[in-house]
């Protein structure tokens, strides 16, 4: 840029004092410096966007959305607070999504919990107490989490062309946003923007279930179990689309923050 400037100087310069003595009047700004303005602008602008991106990991930056954690805690993964439409996730950024919600240091504790009532309740009988139960009971949680969340974050949503982001609707009233949340569990957005039954939820969430059968002990491949298994990811799915959407309003109101 300063070449440029220099070689423009070189040629205008002298010849503005050859034909005149007094320095030249006011005349429009060169070619270049007009062309300058633009690419000064456009730098500004892109000094400007990085502050908006501060503190978001690359995942976030290439998908749109944000892991305002709940409670300061909860992974949030996959949710979108702000924006309404953006670019369709690949089939890449879809598996990395599920990747990170099933990985986050807090699926450990959780999975933890869920295996200790399970254990207070000595469900399934035939593995008993002690930790060697402990570590099936948890071994048995995270299989069923983890393979859930693969199923409708990543892989149906590839195959089905499907957005398994969350869309924040962020305003209005409480029943309505109550509402949205839930309805996501049956609506969802195509890769294309269109709303269209939320597939990826409800089989990905079956085939879950069944997958299940092959770790599970024998008394517990029966079908009632496969609907408990199932009924208690969708029951999940949709309170942690609830905590998603209302979580913005506890953190602002509760924490006094405005950003996560």
């Amino acid at each position: 840029m300063f070449l440029r400037i220099l070689i423009v100087l070189a040629f205008v310069v002298p010849s503005a004092l050859a034909q005149q003595p007094q320095p030249p009047p006011p005349t429009p700004a060169p070619a270049d410096s007009q062309t300058d303005k633009p690419k000064d602008g456009k730098n500004d602008q892109d000094k400007k966007a990085p502050d908006d991106q501060i503190g978001k990991s690359k995942l976030e930056k290439e998908t749109g959305t944000v892991n305002d954690r709940i409670f300061e805690v909860l992974p949030n993964y996959g949710t979108v607070e702000t924006a309404k439409t953006l670019p369709p996730l690949t089939t890449g950024q879809k598996f990395r999504l599920a990747t990170a919600g099933v990985f986050d240091w807090a699926a450990y504790p959780f999975n933890g919990a869920l295996a200790a009532i399970a254990q207070a309740k000595n469900d399934p009988q035939s593995w008993g107490q002690g930790w060697a139960a402990y570590g099936k009971r948890y071994g048995e949680s995270f299989a069923d989490n983890s393979i859930g969340t693969y199923m409708t974050t990543a892989i149906f949503p590839s195959l089905l062309h499907e957005d398994p982001r969350y869309y924040q609707l962020g305003k209005g009233r409480f029943v309505h946003r109550a509402y949205h949340a839930v309805n996501r569990l049956f609506v969802t957005r195509t890769d294309a923007g269109n709303d269209r039954f939320n597939i990826s939820e409800s089989l990905g969430n079956a085939v879950a279930a069944a997958i299940s059968n092959t770790y599970h002990p024998p008394e517990d491949r029966t079908a009632a179990r496969n609907a408990s298994t199932f009924g208690f990811l969708i029951l999940w799915d949709g309170l942690s689309n609830e905590l998603k959407e209302f979580w913005p309003d506890i953190r602002r109101k509760v924490l006094h923050k405005q950003t996560p």
